[in-house]
């Protein structure tokens, strides 16, 4: 467990979790001063006796960025979410045209999913079962132009269409593979295939997870 807090110590903590609960992240050092009537340095003060005690971190040292953490001395779940774009739609069956216009966002949990510019697509088809990617599922992808052999990528085909799949390098082509028997891997010419992300993470939504209890 934390060390204990001393009282105005513990008044300074619940000032930052109100403060975070209001605006989504903490106050500058500035703000917590005028806010609670003290001078800067004893602002910085007391976020600093929260860090040795372990209720605290901050990104870097002059950072504003602060973290609350929780008895695990993980970010607590008020700041560990984070919001990505739902970007069109996808297939994990046949490939289908490639919309660009967003479908929405998702919250996701911030310590599970790092990466920047993050997105999502929604898959369509079942080819990549065997893979636990489902029809209707959410696909969180990490931007990339390259891929290794063996990862699941979200890939444009012929620049229209959109696919996930396994990908594998040969001599002269690209190998899409599905995860499902039904369904056979396709070659491509190098020119007609732009990998556009690594597929991270799967999100699960409440219709996926209906069908799946019914």
């Amino acid at each position: 467990m934390p060390p204990d807090l001393t009282p105005r110590q513990e008044d300074f903590l619940r000032y930052l979790r109100e403060e975070i609960r209001r605006a989504g992240r903490a106050p500058s050092l500035r703000r917590a001063a005028r806010d609670l009537g003290i001078s800067h340095a004893a602002v910085a003060q007391l976020l600093r006796a929260l860090e040795e005690k372990g209720y605290a971190r901050r990104q870097g040292r002059y950072s504003r960025t602060v973290h609350l953490l929780n008895p695990a001395r993980r970010t607590a779940g008020l700041q560990r979410w984070r919001e990505i774009p739902v970007v069109g739609r996808i297939t994990a069956g046949l490939p289908m045209y490639a919309q660009q216009q967003w479908e929405g966002s998702v919250v996701l949990d911030a310590e599970l999913y790092r990466g920047e510019n993050l997105f999502a697509l929604r898959v369509r088809g079942d080819s990549m079962t065997g893979a636990g990617i489902l029809d209707g599922d959410l696909a969180v992808c990490q931007p990339r132009q390259y891929a290794c052999n063996g990862e699941i990528v979200v890939a444009l085909i012929g620049g229209e269409e959109a696919t996930v799949k396994r990908f594998f390098l040969g001599g002269d082509h690209i190998e899409l593979r599905p995860e499902n028997p039904a369904y056979r891997p396709v070659r491509y010419g190098f020119d007609e295939i732009l990998v556009q992300g690594r597929v991270i993470g799967i999100q699960r939504g409440p219709d996926v997870m209906r069908r799946l209890e019914g």
